[in-house]
């Protein structure tokens, strides 16, 4: 034990000291534990290894001023350790922020948005109301029930070729009226408004 324990001391000194080949033994005895030891937190072994090399480097670019009261293998197991919840941390902290964000994001209309959507909603509506009453039943009867043409040439007691003509007169008269609100289109708006 007390061998052990000399020979901890006079590895921290030749380390301390510069000496490459200390530090090379250092690396070569416990690295493999540390790769262990940072897999079993990080459940990642590229990651594992990229922690025991910080570990290792750490210990190489502070060892000036290494002051190691216990073993080499219980300083650099508790360093890996350390090194590894630091890192799972700061993932957590990171996947919070990003959902946080994402909450946040512009997926929420914007007031200019909500105006847009409310202006559309009754120029749609103005259109519709502003059909023939024919059309604009056809029209109601297909959309807003979801009835299909049969069901409608039954419902109103005209023929399917009729709700056909009334359909397409209802969407000729919707496309005209809803001009300005169409992708591509320019109407009494002045300007072209995706929608």
């Amino acid at each position: 034990m007390d061998t052990n324990h000399a020979s901890e001391r006079d590895l921290q000194a030749r380390i301390r000291a510069g000496d490459e080949g200390a530090f090379d033994s250092v690396f070569r005895t416990h690295y493999a534990n540390l790769v262990r030891m940072g897999e079993s937190i990080v459940r990642e072994r590229m990651l594992a290894e990229e922690i025991a090399q910080e570990v290792m480097l750490e210990l190489w670019r502070r060892r000036e001023s290494l002051q190691i009261e216990q073993s080499f293998r219980a300083y650099l197991i508790r360093s890996t350790r350390n090194r590894a919840l630091n890192h799972i941390r700061h993932q957590r902290v990171v996947a919070r922020e990003a959902e946080s964000a994402a909450l946040e994001s512009p997926t929420s209309p914007s007031a200019e948005d909500e105006v847009l959507g409310l202006e559309l909603e009754r120029a749609v509506r103005g259109a519709i109301d502003g059909l023939p009453v024919n059309c604009r039943e056809v029209f109601l009867l297909s959309r807003e029930q979801g009835l299909k043409y049969a069901e409608i040439a039954v419902a109103l007691e005209i023929s399917v070729k009729t709700v056909e003509k009334r359909m397409g007169q209802a969407l000729s008269e919707l496309r005209d009226r809803l001009a300005a609100w169409l992708p591509g289109r320019t109407g009494e708006r002045g300007r072209k408004t995706p929608v």
